[in-house]
């Protein structure tokens, strides 16, 4: 019997589960003309789920793909979802999985997203659960958790660029996961394209053995059927058994304002249903699982998840505050030995973000707290600025992560807010032995305290790899060094390529030094680092005083060395872009007790004396001391405005 189904939202080609007991429902994709067959769970016509109970683990294979930057990691995944009938085959199909609208405004992914494919190798039909992942270092916590769910990952390489930092760093994240990695040569169809060369370096980095590198094209689709075969055969299935209790591994959420929290799990042990009762192990809290499902590549239910699957599960969690990425989940009256979970992320930079309207803080709190939900890397903290108002302290993995997370605040939820200038977070040693972290300027210690009662300061320095041709090897040098850096060793990873190994504060890393690494090696280098512990290093507190008085919202810490030049820079911005009163704006900016930098701001002056033709000069004096008393009066009581640019320009230094 065919009864017509409601579309699946960009389910658009044929696949099948391989149950042979079920009975196959005539289906028409959401934009396909053609009649198309998708077998479903009988029992469960009505609701539209599929039956994927007939997948043991020996034939699921759960995997990712890593990579550098713009090396094709989303073209793959595109590919690979058209080659598996997920998505038809159009010349329209780019970054499916970045659903994000920065995303495809910027051309990279920020968010690991999901899919499954089914698909048959040698007779068998198989479930293959794809995670893409991001390249940016800022994003390697998405990377870390993705992971977690797979069992085996595709190491890209783009064959025209060799390798580059992100390459090494996610090799071995990977390896460190004990993951199986598929080392996979991209783009070798491009004229510049030296495959050869590229997997020498593949195979002196990570002893690898060239012969056994697949070469591909994602975007003409050259080798891109060779993959697929290439994961089943050198991925393990996964581990555990369906007869054991469920048990399973919360690695992402997401907000759906209809349902709540939806969570994006991997299924250890056993298998879940709708209906059925979990409890967190984190909370305790008891939920009824109201659907469970696949990411097809959206959201599609299913008659249930079973262990070695990928999937997410409704279960009516309203509040955000319920959801730990890493929590283990059981059902009710049956507990397991809870998961691991994941490393908490080290926040490496520090923010205050605010309302530019104070009438708009609680729904700026509220859309924080959705997409913290989504991004589990970003640390919240509530601090009250006496010239911003209230607000908030954000901890970030990088000032990338910083600037992707403000425009999805402004993009998804409508917020207008203002970020201050990117911190790092410092130690300070008082004399007694205790240490105290610092994540603002006004939590640094006065002149006094710092003479009286503090042993030392310390900041983060981070273990940095940069990799460059030959030629750019004195550049790359100099702007090491002019950046306080440390030196270790550079080596040769071929005949033109140079990998360079430094330790730099992350303070220098934060501002524009990745703008001048593309600079001096005309986009060539490529930049990954890793946090390296702290060391002493002579900081102080510069403060900005506005005829006198200080703003908090625009102290900073910084190395000794910076504070007159840095000073300086600032007193001329703040001069450019604070509007003129009627009386004087002395800019000051102070360091341990002392001034480094004064700009003024002339007032605005009426011409008094305009009205005097001639006579005693007397009457000219009179009208300009008057107008003299009168602006002294109006100096103490008058306040400066700040507009919004102004902390704009501290936060943009000029390109060198």
């Amino acid at each position: 019997m065919y009864m017509r189904l409601r579309p699946l939202a960009a389910t658009n080609l044929l696949f099948n589960s391989g149950a042979k007991s079920s009975s196959k429902q005539l289906f028409r994709g959401a934009n396909s003309s053609r009649r198309l067959y998708v077998t479903r769970a009988p029992e469960n016509n009505k609701r539209g789920e599929i039956d994927i109970s007939s997948y043991p683990p020996e034939r699921i294979r759960n995997f990712s793909i890593i990579a550098h930057i713009d090396h094709g990691k989303s073209t793959l995944a595109d590919r690979l979802l058209e080659h598996t009938g997920v998505i038809t085959k159009s010349g329209k199909n780019k970054q499916v999985l970045d659903k994000l609208k920065v995303e495809r405004e910027r051309g990279i992914t920020v968010k690991a997203q999901s899919a499954s494919m089914f698909y048959e190798h040698k007779g068998d039909q198989y479930l293959m659960n794809l995670i893409d992942t991001p390249g940016h270092v800022d994003f390697s916590y998405e990377v870390s958790r993705s992971l977690a769910a797979c069992q085996g990952t595709i190491l890209l390489v783009d064959a025209a660029q060799g390798i580059q930092a992100q390459t090494v760093a996610n090799f071995y994240l990977a390896f460190g996961e004990g993951l199986e990695v598929i080392p996979m040569l991209n783009k070798v169809d491009l004229p510049t394209a030296e495959p050869e060369r590229a997997a020498q370096q593949i195979e002196s980095a990570f002893e690898i053995e060239s012969d056994k590198i697949l070469h591909i094209s994602a975007k003409t689709g050259l080798g891109v059927d060779q993959v697929l075969p290439a994961v089943i055969e050198k991925t393990p299935p996964p581990l555990g058994s369906v007869d054991k209790p469920f048990k399973a591994l919360l690695f992402d959420t997401w907000y759906d304002t209809y349902v709540g929290v939806v969570c994006l799990m991997a299924i250890k042990d056993g298998s879940i249903k709708r209906g059925d009762r979990i409890v967190s192990s984190h909370s305790g809290t008891k939920y009824e699982v109201a659907e469970v499902g696949i990411m097809h590549p959206e959201q599609t239910p299913t008659t249930l998840l079973q262990v070695g699957q990928v999937g997410y599960i409704v279960c009516n969690m309203k509040s955000i505050a319920e959801a730990h990425v890493g929590d283990t989940f059981y059902k009710d009256r049956h507990p397991v030995e809870p998961l691991p979970g994941f490393v908490p992320a080290k926040s490496m930079v520090f923010a205050g973000v605010f309302p530019i309207d104070a009438g708009e803080f609680d729904s700026l709190n509220e859309s924080i707290q959705k997409l913290t939900l989504n991004d589990s890397s970003v640390s919240v903290h509530k601090e009250t600025s006496a010239a911003l108002g209230q607000g908030w302290r954000l901890g970030f993995l990088g000032t990338l992560h910083m600037d992707v997370f403000r425009q999805r605040l402004e993009e998804e939820y409508d917020a207008n807010v203002l970020i201050t200038s990117p911190t790092v977070p410092y130690q300070i040693k008082f004399t007694d032995g205790t240490i105290k972290f610092i994540q603002t300027p006004a939590d640094f210690p006065d002149t006094h305290t710092l003479q009286d009662f503090v042993e030392s300061t310390m900041e983060p320095y981070v273990s940095a790899t940069i990799l460059f041709p030959e030629k750019y090897l004195g550049c790359m040098l100099e702007l090491c060094t002019t950046h306080r850096g440390e030196i270790h060793n550079h080596t040769y990873i071929d005949e033109t390529r140079v990998m360079l190994k430094c330790e730099l504060p992350m303070a220098e890393i934060v501002t524009d030094f990745y703008d001048k690494l593309k600079s001096k090696s005309q986009g060539f280098a490529s930049f990954d680092y890793e946090e390296s512990g702290y060391k002493t290093s002579d900081l102080v507190k510069m403060e900005v005083l506005l005829n006198g008085e200080a703003v908090d919202a625009l102290a900073a810490v910084m190395h000794k060395s910076m504070v007159v030049t840095a000073g300086r820079d600032i007193a001329k911005r703040l001069k450019e872009v604070i509007r003129r009163q009627l009386f004087d704006i002395i800019i000051q900016t102070s360091a341990n007790g002392k001034i480094v930098a004064r700009e003024t701001v002339k007032q605005l002056r009426k011409n008094v004396t305009a009205k005097c033709y001639g006579g005693d000069i007397t009457r000219k004096m009179k009208l300009l001391n008057r107008q003299k008393e009168g602006k002294k009066r109006m100096k103490k009581i008058g306040k400066v405005e700040l507009p919004q640019e102004a902390f704009l320009s501290i936060m943009t230094k000029s390109q060198s």
